[in-house]
């Protein structure tokens, strides 16, 4: 050795968790050659660290491809309602009174022109034979007229009488008729007030609801029975408003029964409210029952509805496609390299396991599915598809 030392270097290299750990120990019995030593060294070094950069890389993440498509879209949606009578009625008396008798309960069939209920005639019975008396009076005056104007004429005509006298003779003849006919009008209103005692079915009608009692005061037009149509169903729902739910109109609708299992009927939507419900915040949605049964029991039924119709064409994407970028919606597009870049997106609506985007991507492009939560900028990715793995 010489008088500058013995220089002793000792080296030693290890990786761990793809990184480089590299060691070096000197020995030396003279300080003075560090400094050219090092220079030596440093060159080795970076040699060994950019050495170990290809087993930092990751290998590609297998993630799900979707293939963006122009594709046929339809409205789906999913109601639910109960059955209603297409044409029901609530009637009452024309005019007030005590109700004496009602002749039905709810659930009856009732027919054409049958006694529901009945309030005290005795009113109106009372005034149809004053009305009838006055008509008999009439009558009577009118004839009494007729004659003495016969008289005056044969008077006349045998130059005895006077003009004047057959002149007023006829005019007592036409108020005699006036009065005859006034008393005939006013005997047909007390008819009819007596026929107005008692409700009678306009239709065949099922009897829904029953809202007064023998004994109660009830005044005129108020609800007394409520009837429902013997034939017509329709089924009722309450939904949200949507822009493509206005084209609706005539779509068909699938129902089942909630309380009843085994029913199943078909409809087609016939009306969508024009306005929102303020205090519900939906819109009404009645649809007609083509083939519902007639029986009584089926009004009111709860049923489950699921409408389908053509809602034009747009991109379709699964909900696993879609991400978020600076708090917007986005999807990860995949690039020739097999890389993945954020893509803004516009959402025109929800579906049934998918999302309806009308902007933001084409169609031919490719977009990750399942798995895009575990991506970032410029991570490789490849098909975890099985026929991606077949090919």
């Amino acid at each position: 050795m010489s008088r500058g030392g013995c220089i002793r270097e000792v080296m030693s290299f290890g990786i761990f968790s793809g990184a480089a750990n590299l060691s070096i120990r000197s020995e030396t019995h003279d300080r003075s050659g560090d400094r050219a030593v090092m220079p030596r060294l440093m060159p080795l070094v970076l040699a060994l660290l950019f050495a170990t950069q290809p087993a930092l890389a990751q290998p590609p993440l297998r993630v799900e491809f979707v293939q963006v498509e122009q594709t046929e879209l339809t409205f789906d949606a999913a109601l639910t309602g109960a059955v209603h009578a297409k044409d029901s009625v609530d009637i009452g008396f024309r005019l007030g009174g005590r109700v004496t008798e009602v002749l039905v309960r709810e659930g009856d069939r009732v027919t054409r022109g049958q006694a529901l209920a009945r309030t005290d005639p005795l009113q109106q019975e009372q005034a149809l034979r004053v009305a009838q008396a006055a008509v008999a009076s009439a009558e009577a005056a009118e004839a009494q007229a007729s004659q003495a104007l016969q008289r005056a004429d044969a008077m006349l005509s045998r130059g005895v009488g006077t003009r004047a006298a057959l002149d007023a003779a006829s005019q007592a003849l036409s108020a005699a008729s006036g009065g005859l006919t006034q008393a005939r009008s006013a005997l047909g209103q007390a008819q009819r007030a007596l026929e107005d005692t008692v409700i009678r079915a306009p239709a065949d009608a099922i009897v829904t609801a029953r809202r007064a009692e023998p004994g109660q005061i009830v005044g005129a037009a108020q609800a007394v029975i409520s009837l429902a149509s013997a034939t017509g169903r329709e089924a009722v729902f309450q939904t949200s408003d949507t822009p493509l739910l206005r084209d609706a109109i005539g779509a068909p609708v699938t129902l089942r029964g909630i309380d009843f299992p085994d029913l199943h009927m078909t409809a087609h939507v016939t009306e969508i409210a024009p306005l929102v419900d303020p205090a519900t915040g939906s819109v009404t949605v009645r649809a007609e029952i083509d083939n519902a049964p007639p029986a009584a029991s089926l009004l009111g039924a709860a049923v489950r509805g699921a409408v389908h119709f053509p809602a034009g064409s747009g991109i379709a994407v699964p909900w696993t496609a879609l991400t978020s970028a600076d708090g917007k919606p986005a999807v990860w597009l995949v690039g020739n390299d097999n890389r993945v870049s954020l893509a803004s997106v516009q959402i025109e609506r929800f579906a049934n396991g998918t999302v309806i985007l009308s902007g933001g991507i084409e169609p031919g492009q490719t977009v990750v599915g399942a798995g895009s939560q575990m991506l970032y900028p410029g991570r490789e990715v490849t098909n975890a598809s099985p026929s991606a793995r077949q090919e």
